[in-house]
């Protein structure tokens, strides 16, 4: 089964890391990559730009509203994701443990829906 792996970090914090801790942070998520692809459980995954670049559709009655910026002001945004296929969601949660940003963040875990 697929699962979504989303990563919710407090932006401001990565933002605000010196270069070498920046570095060390993505070195991890490389390797945690890595061991993800070697154990063929790795579908995808993207780094996303800050939430100050996101844009909010919503279509209700008809009419079309476009907002920019963040959505909601809160502590942890939505960084990044990784798409995996994992036998179960045991399997799913262990791999969420071992990304680095569960560490000082959150990694929600998600079944994705087959279509």
């Amino acid at each position: 089964m697929r699962y979504l792996l989303m990563i919710h970090a407090d932006e401001k914090a990565m933002e605000a890391a010196r270069k070498e801790d920046a570095g060390r942070i993505m070195a991890a998520y490389g390797a945690y990559t890595t061991a993800m692809k070697e154990a063929g459980v790795y579908v995808g995954g993207e780094r996303l730009h800050p939430s100050a670049n996101a844009t909010v559709v919503r279509a209700e009655g008809g009419k079309t509203r476009v907002l920019n910026g963040p959505y909601a002001e809160i502590k942890e945004q939505l960084g990044g994701y990784y798409l995996i296929e994992a036998a179960d969601l045991d399997a799913a949660i262990a791999w969420a443990a071992r990304c680095p940003g569960a560490a000082t963040g959150a990694i929600e875990v998600r079944p994705v829906w087959t279509m």
